[in-house]
């Protein structure tokens, strides 16, 4: 099926669209609900207001993109990097430097 220049409202349930591929598409507002998403690829995407939560992001990886305001709560963060260090040596070392003089400091526990 190909839609071209049209503009509606769709309603998809128990569907399966893998392999589809959308390309100057205005989504703003959708709402994606126990969806798979697994192996896709999004490039030059504005997902600024987005939020996510419950979801797997493993093996994600991100390049080339302003995370300005972004933030991360009760994730796991296991082998996590930012440009190619360690997520838990970054914490431990602003942990240690944040610190009290004299004080020690064991840094965040990374989940």
């Amino acid at each position: 099926m190909k839609i071209h220049r049209e503009k509606h409202r769709l309603d998809v349930t128990v569907s399966d669209l893998s392999g589809s591929r959308f390309d100057d598409v205005n989504l703003s507002g959708a709402t994606f609900e126990n969806v798979n998403m697994s192996g896709g690829t999004f490039h030059d995407i504005n997902m600024s207001g987005w939020r996510v939560r419950n979801v797997n992001l493993s093996g994600l990886r991100i390049e080339d993109a302003n995370l300005a305001g972004a933030s991360l709560h009760g994730c796991q963060m296991n082998g996590m990097t930012i440009d190619g260090i360690e997520v838990g040596d970054l914490l431990r070392v602003w942990a240690e430097k944040a610190k009290p003089v004299g004080e020690a400091v064991a840094g965040p526990e990374v989940k």
